[in-house]
């Protein structure tokens, strides 16, 4: 079986991204596929990659991409996905044009399965503030929040600081509603600060989100299946920062996890219960980490985001908490790859 797997992309992640390909790149068992290799440039140029795997996390990974014996310039990348035979893709993908819609999008027009979410599910998914409208329809319990656009801060930000005042108060999460890794995210404590936040967030997106600081545990859901869904055994992220920002996740070594989390039976049940209400109520396929809080407070589990294409390394949350509920990461790609399959087969249409 051919898999093409694609890496970088036009994104703040596109590093990430790369680190994510080469542990997928690595596990895949080259007995059962062979594998593809299209690499997306930070400038969104698609090439195909024929260097050495571990070359991929290097910025110069363009240097060693195939050239056309003829110009000598780039094979481009998009050609090679629509003229050769490829069985399916797998997108390691995150944020912004990888994880949004954009280029599930693109397999769909090509005629290709692809790993994950389709194009409604990663649209809805990787904005924050219609993640919320959904979920708040289906009565999943999740913060106050506001939604402002970058025009509202850019043309009334002191009605966008009275209106967060007033439905959530201090301190306050404002964060782009399209974005990955925690880029352009702060805690905005007072109102000055709040302005700050807003206009920080509105750099990265033309959506941005402001909500009621949950102070609580960071609890995080690894599901898997397209119709039969499961949910690994929960884990918890432990950050060293004031929240968990980029910084924090990749570079803070003082950050860390625990898999499984410290909690009850019955605290297992019932975040892995939301979890699988989120992933159905967004049209989720494949792979999702749904992200909670518990807030200490209370007790009760909150809602705080979802990602369909999460951090994919052999460290990364997701892979982990499968490990840890019995599923070895090779397995894990390979249920994937059946996945992906299975839900191509049936969306079929009927176009006559």
């Amino acid at each position: 079986m051919k898999v093409a797997v694609i890496f970088g992309g036009r994104s703040t992640e596109n590093y990430i991204s790369r680190l994510s390909a080469t542990s997928v790149i690595n596990n895949l068992d080259r007995e059962k596929y062979e594998v593809l290799l299209i690499g997306i440039s930070k400038e969104g140029r698609w090439y195909r990659y024929t260097g050495e795997v571990q070359d991929i996390a290097a910025d110069n990974w363009t240097d060693y991409t195939e050239k056309d014996e003829h110009s000598g310039k780039p094979v481009n990348g998009i050609t090679v996905l629509t003229e050769e035979d490829v069985d399916v893709i797998f997108p390691v993908l995150h944020g912004t044009n990888g994880e949004d819609g954009t280029v599930q999008g693109l397999f769909e027009i090509i005629g290709k399965p692809y790993v994950g979410c389709g194009v409604l599910a990663s649209a809805v998914s990787m904005d924050k503030a219609y993640t919320k409208i959904i979920c708040e329809k289906e009565g999943i319990p999740q913060a106050e929040y506001c939604v402002f656009s970058r025009n509202d801060i850019r043309d009334n930000i002191e009605r966008c600081v009275s209106e967060t005042e007033k439905k959530i108060g201090y301190p306050a999460f404002v964060k782009p509603s399209n974005a990955g890794s925690s880029f352009g995210v702060n805690k905005a404590k007072d109102s000055e600060s709040l302005r700050e936040a807003l206009k920080t967030a509105a750099e990265y997106d033309i959506r941005v989100l402001a909500e009621r600081f949950i102070d609580g545990r960071e609890i995080e859901c690894a599901v898997l299946g397209n119709d039969d869904i499961k949910v690994a055994c929960p884990g918890e992220a432990i950050s060293a920062s004031e929240f968990y920002d980029y910084q924090a996740k990749y570079f803070n070594g003082q950050s860390r996890t625990e898999v499984p989390a410290k909690l009850t039976g019955e605290q297992r049940a019932e975040v892995s219960a939301l979890a699988k209400r989120v992933f159905k109520c967004l049209d989720c396929r494949g792979l999702s980490r749904v992200d909670f809080f518990l807030e200490r407070k209370t007790g009760k589990f909150i809602f705080n985001e979802i990602n369909t294409l999460p951090g994919f390394t052999d460290i990364s949350m997701y892979s982990k908490m499968w490990e840890a509920s019995g599923i070895k990461y090779g397995e894990l790609l390979d249920i994937l790859i059946a996945l992906a399959l299975d839900n191509y087969k049936a969306r079929e249409r009927n176009y006559v």
